[in-house]
């Protein structure tokens, strides 16, 4: 496949969360390809030092930071030292999730909270924590990965389901009050992507009854979302803000 090249991407300082595996990884490898100075934050490491080894070809290669973003302070340090140590962030992909499954009447609230601090409160305070540099610079783009299924309204993921719901209102309101700053801030709202953790909850008839459910007959893969990640990112975009952008090959 042949991929679209961004200049304007070029040695732009770029932070994605969860990026060391999915459809992240596949976000920080594009970006790293453009020939953006990439950081990516993740916790697992063995996935995020494989993937840091995969790519040490590319120069200047992206760079794993280990951080629990559910721990504000720590996040808040984590993006001061990438700022310290590579310079001021231009692009953050807030894309860190999960999509663990549950059932109305089994969570608690110790557990809501949990889920929310994994898939919605970082998201905020990660553009808290780039907002003030992209001010000062009168530019910048943060881009927030929403999801498909609240949607769809899919079964086991209201919690989930919630909080991507959320993020897609969150673009809204941040896009408004940073625009007059010059800062862009867009929404990608993946359908079902093919990665190993989407795996393990279909297996080939369920594949199967995706892809039927499509416009298009075929499997949504990581690439396709960081296509998409590059584009908004990049001055080609330079009037797009507010929006989410569904990549679903035409489920919904």
């Amino acid at each position: 496949m042949t991929s679209a090249i961004y200049p304007s991407l070029k040695n732009r300082v770029v932070v994605v969360t969860g990026g060391g595996s999915g459809i992240g990884a596949a976000i920080t490898e594009g970006f790293a390809r453009q020939g953006a100075r990439v950081v990516f934050i993740d916790y697992a490491d063995e996935d995020s030092a494989a993937l840091e080894r995969r790519l040490s070809e590319i120069k200047p290669a992206p760079l794993y930071r280990r951080c629990d973003l559910t721990e504000i302070e720590r996040l808040q340090l984590c993006f001061g030292g990438i700022a310290d140590d590579v310079g001021p962030i231009d692009i953050l992909v807030n894309n860190a999730a999960n999509d663990d499954r549950h059932w109305l009447e089994d969570v608690t609230p110790d557990y809501w909270d949990d889920r929310m601090a994994v898939n919605l409160r970082h998201f905020y305070f990660a553009a808290q924590a780039v907002a003030p540099a992209m001010r000062k610079r009168g530019a910048g783009v943060i881009l927030n990965l929403g999801s498909l299924s609240w949607h769809l309204g899919l079964a086991q993921l209201s919690i989930y389901e919630t909080a991507k719901a959320g993020i897609e209102g969150m673009t809204r309101a941040l896009a408004r009050e940073l625009g007059p700053n010059g800062i862009r801030v867009a929404c990608i709202v993946p359908g079902n992507v093919k990665t190993p953790r989407q795996m393990k909850w279909y297996g080939p008839e369920a594949e199967a009854e995706i892809v039927a459910a499509q416009s298009i007959k075929m499997r949504i893969e990581p690439r396709d979302v960081a296509s998409l990640a590059m584009f908004l990112a990049s001055d080609d975009a330079r009037a797009i803000t507010g929006h989410e952008y569904i990549i679903d090959a035409g489920w919904r």
